[in-house]
């Protein structure tokens, strides 16, 4: 005879059961709101930006390429962040946005100023012995000069700098033209702005301005993918070196992403080798044959300047 098996009555929960249900239930409410103000994506993010001192197409080639080399490299997310001008790089930085920018001299010095404990991480091999130099159009009749006192073959001229905050298109030229005695009173009109380094070949070139001045790296690579007329605009001055462009990280970066995360990013620049063809290519884009360690000592002459000229106060 089959013995009939019943399924047993659910048991009915006690009010005390429900209650710590309910209450275990809104902890786990309240953890998940937690992570999703600070979600694991972003800890775990390298946000690295650059002063937009080129076409912006050229440098989110640059930088696509540089993002997907240090993910692989450091084992973390790395998203470029393009910002608008240079004071929204220095800005961003400051305010955390931004984790591993590459800054210009003077951009650089300025974001160490605002945000303490940034670290000076790379620099490339040419920005130990930067130049600017200044063009001319070729029919303003300008003739090319050996030294910086010989500047003043440009005051009562057109002239353009590139972006108020370039260390190689502002700064450094500013401090040469006044040792040939050349300020901005000096020019025919008040001194341009270009905002890139591009512009100011342009510029120059189509005779909107007689002269003005821009990065010897930037000018280099124009003749050599030929997008410089060299029959309208040539230059007239190569400036005396100086240190300038450099990454500078976060403090916080190693809080989010490691003990140890600056010297890594360093370890990861500076084994960039023109032996690897993909790593070759990097290289080629910054104008480079490799990258340096650097020291914050590397840009003192930068600030000192910087101060005397107004650019950095406090």
């Amino acid at each position: 005879m089959r013995t009939l098996r019943t399924r047993p009555r659910p048991r009915r929960l006690l009010p005390e059961a429900i209650l710590l249900a309910t209450l275990l239930l809104a902890a786990a409410c309240g953890s998940d709101d937690s992570a999703a103000d600070d979600p694991p994506s972003d800890r775990g993010t390298l946000r690295i930006g650059a002063i937009p001192d080129q076409d912006p197409e050229i440098l989110a080639r640059n930088f696509g390429l540089v993002a997907d080399y240090l993910s692989a490299a450091l084992d973390v997310d790395v998203e470029f962040v393009p910002v608008v001008d240079y004071p929204a790089a220095v800005t961003l930085f400051s305010a955390g946005d931004l984790d591993l920018v590459w800054f210009g001299g003077l951009t650089g010095v300025q974001a160490r100023l605002e945000t303490p404990g940034a670290e000076v991480i790379a620099e490339r091999d040419i920005d130990q012995t930067f130049r600017s130099v200044f063009i001319a159009n070729a029919a303003s009749g300008i003739e090319p000069v050996d030294d910086v006192e010989a500047l003043d073959v440009v005051a009562g001229r057109r002239f353009t700098f590139g972006s108020e905050s370039s260390t190689s298109g502002r700064l450094m030229p500013q401090y040469f033209l006044a040792q040939a005695g050349v300020t901005d009173e000096s020019f025919a009109g008040a001194p341009g702005f270009s905002g890139s380094h591009d512009k100011t070949i342009e510029l120059v070139e189509a005779g909107t301005f007689e002269a003005g001045v821009l990065n010897e790296q930037v000018w280099l690579a124009r003749l050599e993918d030929g997008s410089v007329d060299e029959a309208k605009v040539e230059v007239i001055f190569q400036s005396p070196t100086y240190h300038d462009y450099h990454w500078i990280l976060q403090p916080d970066a190693a809080a989010r992403l490691g003990d140890g995360f600056a010297d890594k990013v360093r370890r990861a620049l500076t084994e960039l080798s023109t032996d690897d063809p993909e790593e070759a290519a990097i290289l080629e884009l910054f104008g480079a044959e490799a990258f340096v360690p650097a020291s914050p000592d590397n840009y003192t002459e930068i600030e000192q300047i910087g101060r005397d000229l107004g650019l950095i106060t406090g």
